[in-house]
């Protein structure tokens, strides 16, 4: 069996530099909380596959699930023949999204085709073209989603060009001296200085900034974007792609603001680790685009949407709504613990299991430590735990375990962040 020497040597010369690597490390097989590599060595993973992994590495129902429709059929095309599980899932989600009234869901393949569909939605429905997101936001490494996201490296540096009609608001972030009030004060400027509101056919925003930081919208503020977007006609687009099915203590994020959403983008945990995208919104919004107009060869493929049916069946039965507000708790509680002896540890934020600390340098906000962010990274790896960073200014450590992770694992992984923390930090 080779080695992760091996296989990196072999990745260098086979697969392009854009595509980076976190660890070099060949995971080999995985359950639930832990990847054991290519050499043996065990991992406590706290990234699930960047959030794709909320009900842990080959949950049982899943596993089952998927075993079972692949002795059915594997693939014929949405659009070719349909088949029965695309329409049941579309009706539980239909049901469990938030907001009143008939909805409609339609699947693709991963979070940044369910962005770019919920834009076209959005513009064919309204007939206008622009669409305002926010500092920080990720949604994804296509041409209108890079163009969407609001942070150039790596996403948008030496790509030539974005897509037109995309503009910027900032995104209220307390810690770093960003009101709700400034926030919203800049968003009526953007509309008094670079775009007419009624040219406007799309608000998209995170409740939770994922690659941005984790840095949590304030109600107040998803509450605001709600009423403005109702008063000039707008498309208020959610995406909760890394937020969704239960990461946050709530099926899905926005439920914390009550506020109501028009169209919703969801992936990563949809399924279980299968790759299955969807946007589900208002059905008069989403019947607006003609027969044709939508879909994907391989999207809402059979297998992924057996896999969302067992998520969804897993999320209730073990009730890991719950069970994210107690990890995420007790991940907070360890992380201020560290804090008060390390003042590398700017901030701990977080709501239910989507948990970060922010890196910096003597408690100061307006100094990122991004070379300490990636030394914790890689001398966690070493000690046997799967970090993840992030933030634009790569400064952040985002806690992602699977939400089926026991307790025992969880406190044998935060003891390796400390143990990593004294490697880099003294």
């Amino acid at each position: 069996m080779p080695t992760n020497a091996d296989l990196a040597r072999r990745r260098t010369a086979a697969i392009p530099r854009g595509v980076g690597n976190l660890l070099q490390v060949y995971a080999e097989h995985a359950s639930n909380a832990e990847i054991w590599d290519v050499e043996g060595r065990r991992y406590i993973d706290f990234a699930s596959g960047i959030a794709v992994l909320n009900t842990g590495h080959l949950h049982p129902r899943v596993q089952a699930a998927v075993a079972a429709q692949l002795a059915k059929l594997s693939h014929t095309c949405f659009q070719v023949t349909p088949y029965e599980n695309y329409v049941v899932l579309a009706e539980r989600l239909n049901e469990i999204v938030p907001g009143a009234g008939p909805k409609k869901t339609i699947f693709l393949t991963t979070g940044a085709e369910a962005i770019e569909n919920a834009v076209k939605i959005a513009r064919h429905h309204t007939k206008r073209s622009a669409v305002i997101a926010f500092g920080g936001a990720f949604h994804g490494r296509t041409l209108a989603c890079m163009s969407l996201t609001g942070k150039v490296q790596p996403y948008k540096a030496g790509f030539g060009a974005m897509l037109p009609d995309v503009f910027h608001a900032p995104f209220p972030i307390e810690y770093h001296g960003v009101s709700v009030a400034q926030a919203l004060a800049a968003l009526d400027n953007l509309f008094k200085a670079d775009v007419d509101p009624q040219r406007v056919a799309a608000i998209l925003v995170e409740p939770v900034q994922g690659e941005g930081g984790f840095y949590i919208a304030p109600p107040e503020f998803l509450q605001a974007l709600r009423t403005l977007c109702d008063r000039h006609g707008i498309v208020f687009i959610v995406d909760e792609v890394q937020t969704g099915f239960a990461r946050t203590g709530r099926m899905f994020a926005i439920e914390h603001s009550g506020v109501e959403p028009d169209l919703v983008t969801l992936a990563k945990s949809l399924a279980g680790g299968l790759p299955l995208a969807a946007v589900v919104g208002k059905a008069e919004i989403m019947d607006s685009p003609a027969p044709g107009g939508l879909g994907g060869t391989y999207a809402g493929s059979p297998l992924g949407c057996a896999a969302g049916l067992a998520v969804l069946e897993v999320i209730e039965s073990e009730q890991l709504c719950a069970r994210a507000e107690h990890l995420g708790a007790a991940v907070r509680a360890r992380l201020v613990d560290l804090q008060s002896r390390w003042p590398c540890i700017g901030e701990v934020r977080g709501l239910g299991a989507m948990v970060a600390m922010e890196l910096v340098k003597d408690r100061r906000p307006d100094a990122p430590d991004a070379e300490l962010t990636k030394a914790l990274v890689q001398a966690a790896g070493r000690r046997g735990l799967v970090l993840l960073s992030c933030g634009v200014h790569a400064n952040v450590i985002r806690f992602l375990m699977p939400l089926t992770t026991p307790d025992a694992i969880l406190a044998e992984g935060l003891a390796i962040l400390e143990a990593a923390l004294e490697d880099v930090a003294g």
